[in-house]
């Protein structure tokens, strides 16, 4: 499953990958990212900006787990 967001939404992308568990994703302006057993998992083509979009969204998945 592909899902295409046409912002950058950190919350939206956590919901979409923690609900999903498995798949793909694509981010208008950062790029692609597969995600597996609710975390996304690192970009093929790495740069600051992708791999910070990683890094948020799997944090927003670690909040939404405590609360």
């Amino acid at each position: 499953m592909l899902r295409i967001f046409q912002k950058y939404r950190p919350l939206q992308v956590a919901r979409h990958v923690k609900g999903f568990f498995r798949g793909r994703i694509y981010i208008q302006g950062v790029g692609a990212f597969e995600y597996d057993e609710g975390r996304l998992l690192p970009p093929t083509r790495k740069s600051k900006r992708s791999l910070a979009v990683m890094t948020e969204v799997n944090n927003q998945i670690k909040s939404m787990a405590i609360c």
